[in-house]
């Protein structure tokens, strides 16, 4: 966008009518710069507000695993592959693999339900979901950390999940860092 500021300069110091029509004066041009710049800066921090962090993503796996173990396997995969369900929080999302790495929910790629991801690696050859079976299955809960491309971002970002063992799965959500 191309502001002309020595346009609104002739007004400011004696211009015609015309000019003050057209475009107004200098304190009007600095005042839509000013409120233009607040809402960009509202959008972002609205951003910020919508991104999710290491307590909900906690939060949001220990509430699925008690819907997991209160309503069943079947009518909870249903409400974790819900997009719009209880189980998708900002930008959090609920996954569920059994312990051979199938998918068995994924709120955020329900085109990965029935894939065996067990030997799915990070951008840096990190084999992250066979850590994520590891820390489960040794301390029951725990963070995974690895890069993976950010939906918002598009770039390959640090990012971290919070897994527990619920039964004979795996119950996760991550945050980008």
């Amino acid at each position: 966008m191309h502001i002309n500021l020595f346009y609104k300069k002739q007004h400011v110091n004696g211009g015609s009518d015309h000019n003050q029509k057209k475009g107004g004066s200098m304190k009007s041009l600095l005042k839509r710069h000013v409120f233009t710049l607040v809402a960009l800066a509202s959008c972002s921090l609205a951003f910020a507000a919508d991104k999710g962090s290491a307590d909900d993503a906690v939060a949001l796996v220990k509430k699925a695993a008690a819907h997991l173990n209160g309503a069943g396997k079947d009518k909870a995969m249903a409400d974790f592959n819900d997009p719009k369900g209880q189980f998708v929080v900002k930008d959090l999302y609920v996954f569920v693999n059994d312990m051979n790495g199938n998918t068995l929910a994924h709120g955020g790629n329900p085109k990965l339900v029935g894939k065996n991801v067990m030997d799915l690696k990070d951008a840096d050859g990190k084999p992250f979901i066979r850590e994520m079976y590891d820390v489960a299955k040794s301390k029951g809960k725990g963070w995974v950390d690895y890069k993976w491309v950010n939906p918002v971002t598009k770039n390959i970002d640090a990012k971290s999940t919070y897994v527990e063992k619920v039964g004979e799965t795996i119950v996760g959500s991550g945050i980008y860092k």
